[in-house]
């Protein structure tokens, strides 16, 4: 800020549109006082100014009463919380790190990292995991996100960028098939593109087993039941190619391997892809005719066909769809998929993840490994391989061969992780949890070292929208005086630990290294720079050198595959990980509501938010409501074979009779991912959240106001006790 008054550009700290907006300093002062408001900020492209309710009210996490202000310590296991100065967290996290290498191993510590993380603290935490901890076990909760498309991505077209395209084409497309998204509710600036499109004359799809916000904007809305996403997706390329409606000489020009994907296709004929999914043969005829005959077509994917056990597969299907029809590396055409976390673009491209080192290398490739090596100042030899996957890291914890150390950054697993139970009851195992996080989640609750770090606000730092547009966030406010940047912390642990240089604490001090380390991969960097980013509204990657103008849209000359052509993939639907039987006869289906986000650890702390959506609920049809003698709003317990969940009744004709749905923001007796399935996709490791088999009962007499009462009682108790917050708080408490 240049004086009193002077507003900051920078971004929403949320989603991965990362909406521009501006930060104002208040004159506001004392407890629950929030030093910053937001104002408009029309001139970033991507929002044009408009925001959501969670980009409006994000300062209120600012307040000190909602955030952590000083590190807490545990004297013993299952002992309080207390207040500690940060040397003495610090050195505990050096011993109990020290003690587990010592023991089991540079692999028995792990480090769990998050899609919201700037683009130089997900660098910096794989260059820490590798070069200070010398360990193979760092995945973060975006392997939850993104993997299976990412993993189709590469596969395709030899690179993975979740938009290939700025979202300003969209609008320009004949035809949109939006598969698995609801960006009412999760994104909602980005519905304007989707509007536009239609204001144009094109098409919209939507396929979701809901009728979403989203879906009442469509011209046709398929509604197949969870986990048929990639029946659907080869029973409309069956339909284009008997049609007649493939684009022949794109094919041959531009593509390998359409012989074996369409025979793959031609198994999935109308009548048997109806049966699978439950959607009408005349609906799947419209869909394929609509979409064939457009001149330019778009699909794009979110969670619902990614978080499957397929999720890979089935996101390879729905690109052949492009594939066949022409439409991929040209204008207004081609597959993408919609990023969920703010930065789960960015986070994914530069070492958070078990198998990859910056630039979105391969930490396999003995190439990589020796450009990154050279970057770091170390062996090419002292790198670990490949390392574990999200849940596979989590459920190993404690276990013989698992870490019995873990820092978790930016990340809350006891609620966003599926058989959330029991990654709870493996946390609970471990020798040393360190949780790094601005507010006492479900999982710093249970953790032996919380370190409060700062927020968005309060930093610089970039991310990766989910066009691949590089933004800037920009420091507006300063910190609280007990807060310190995850940077900062890094580097004062790296040098408990022995390793003296190499972990600076200003933030593009650690970007400028990493354009460095980028250099040459797919996700190359290394010619932007802040001042470009600033001077252009964001840069779009590969940007290879100063004098490039950056890549809005690839693919438009080649693929990034060695011979330039993109690849079919021949898949094959199978069943999902879980299938509904006798004793779990429904579907369960996960997702997000309007007004909160991800693990809500941040959102359910807003009081604006809250108030729009106060707790867990089960949306279910009025049909199996009438059987279970249920009215809109009695508890219902939701029962699978991990867990239960217990949750007031929504009844709505919007979800299909065979399929319940839950949000998954809250802990506690009504916390969804007690349920889900953590079946994983062959390819990416994404865990099946989408579907899994359960069955709905009425709750037992007493059973729901016990448990959300008492669960509810023990949050605010122990945000209450906690070191930091108000008195009013405590007293609340």
């Amino acid at each position: 800020m240049s004086g009193p008054g002077a507003e900051t550009a920078t971004h929403c700290p949320y989603c991965a549109l990362q909406c521009g907006m501006r930060l104002r300093p208040t004159e506001a002062s004392g407890p629950g006082a929030v030093p910053v408001e937001v104002t408009e900020r029309p001139d970033f492209p991507v929002n044009r100014g408009a925001l959501c309710g969670k980009g409006r009210s994000a300062p209120a996490l600012l307040a000190r009463g909602v955030r952590l202000t000083g590190p807490l310590v545990r004297d013993r296991p299952g002992g309080p919380l207390r207040a500690a100065g940060w040397d003495e967290a610090l050195d505990r996290v050096a011993a109990g790190v020290r003690t587990a290498r010592e023991r089991h191993g540079a692999d028995a510590v792990g480090v769990f990292g998050g899609g919201g993380l700037t683009n130089e603290k997900a660098y910096q935490l794989g260059k820490f995991a590798r070069v200070v901890l010398g360990t193979a076990n760092i995945d973060y909760n975006g392997r939850f996100c993104m993997s299976s498309a990412a993993a189709a991505h590469r596969r395709a077209f030899g690179l993975d960028r979740g938009l290939p395209f700025p979202l300003a084409d969209v609008p320009h497309t004949g035809c949109l098939i939006l598969v698995g998204a609801n960006p009412a509710d999760t994104m909602p600036p980005a519905l304007r593109y989707f509007r536009e499109l239609r204001e144009n004359g094109g098409t919209l799809i939507v396929v979701d087993p809901r009728r979403t916000r989203t879906a009442e904007q469509a011209d046709l809305h398929l509604q197949p039941r969870p986990g048929t996403d990639l029946a659907l997706a080869l029973g409309l390329l069956h339909l284009v190619i008997a049609d007649g409606l493939v684009d022949e000489a794109f094919v041959a020009a531009r593509t390998t391997g359409y012989e074996r994907a369409r025979a793959a296709a031609m198994a999935h004929w109308p009548d048997r892809v109806e049966r699978i999914t439950g959607i009408q043969v005349s609906q799947l005829r419209r869909a394929a005719e609509l979409f064939g005959h457009a001149a330019t077509g778009m699909v794009l994917t979110a969670r619902g066909p990614e978080q499957q056990s397929k999720g890979t597969d089935t996101v390879g299907a729905w690109i052949d769809l492009c594939l066949a029809t022409g439409n991929a590396g040209r204008p207004y055409a081609g597959y993408g998929c919609l990023t969920g976390q703010g930065n789960g673009q960015g986070g994914r491209e530069h070492g958070q993840k078990a198998d990859q080192l910056p630039g979105y290398r391969s930490i396999e490739d003995p190439a990589a490994r020796a450009h990154v090596a050279a970057v770091w100042g170390v062996d090419p030899d002292a790198l670990p391989r490949a390392g574990r996957s999200a849940y596979e890291l989590l459920d190993g914890l404690g276990g013989p061969d698992g870490a019995r150390a873990l820092l978790v950054m930016g990340s809350n697993p006891v609620v966003s992780a599926p058989n959330a139970a029991h990654v709870t009851a493996r946390l609970r195992t471990l020798d040393l949890l360190v949780v790094a996080d601005l507010v006492l989640s479900e999982t710093a609750r249970l953790a032996d070292v919380v370190l409060p770090v700062t927020q968005w606000a309060e930093e610089d730092g970039t991310t990766t929208n989910l066009e691949g547009r590089v933004i800037l966030r920009r420091r507006a406010v300063d910190p609280p005086e007990g807060v310190r940047g995850e940077l900062w912390l890094l580097g004062e642990l790296a040098r408990r630990l022995g390793v003296e240089r190499g972990f600076p604490a200003d933030a593009e001090q650690v970007f400028d290294e990493l354009r460095r380390a980028s250099a040459g991969g797919a996700a190359d960097y290394s010619g932007i720079s802040y001042r470009r980013i600033a001077a252009e509204d964001g840069v779009f990657w590969p940007c290879p050198d100063p004098a490039h103008p950056g890549t809005p849209r690839l693919f438009l000359d080649r693929f990034a595959t060695p011979d330039g052509r993109a690849r079919f993939a021949a898949v094959t639907h199978r069943p999902a990980g879980e299938e509904p039987d006798r004793e779990y006869p429904l579907y369960l289906t996960t997702g997000r509501v309007l007004a909160q986000y991800q693990s809500g650890a941040q959102t359910r702390r807003v009081a604006e938010l809250n108030a729009a959506a106060p707790g867990p609920f089960v949306e279910l049809h009025p049909r199996l409501a009438e059987r279970l003698g249920v009215a809109d709003g009695d508890p219902v317990a939701v029962v699978s074979r991990r867990g239960r969940a217990v949750a007031p009744a929504r009844v709505s004709a919007a979800i299909r009779p065979d399929t319940v749905f839950m949000p998954f923001h809250w802990p506690g007796a009504g916390r969804a991912n007690s349920l889900t399935n953590p079946a994983l996709d062959p390819v990416s490791r994404m865990p099946e959240f989408k579907t899994c088999a359960v069955r709905v009962e009425r709750a037992v007499a007493g059973e729901p106001a016990d448990l959300a009462e008492r669960a509810h009682r023990a949050e605010r108790a122990e945000r209450a006790a906690a070191p930091g917050h108000t008195a009013d708080e405590r007293a609340a408490g």
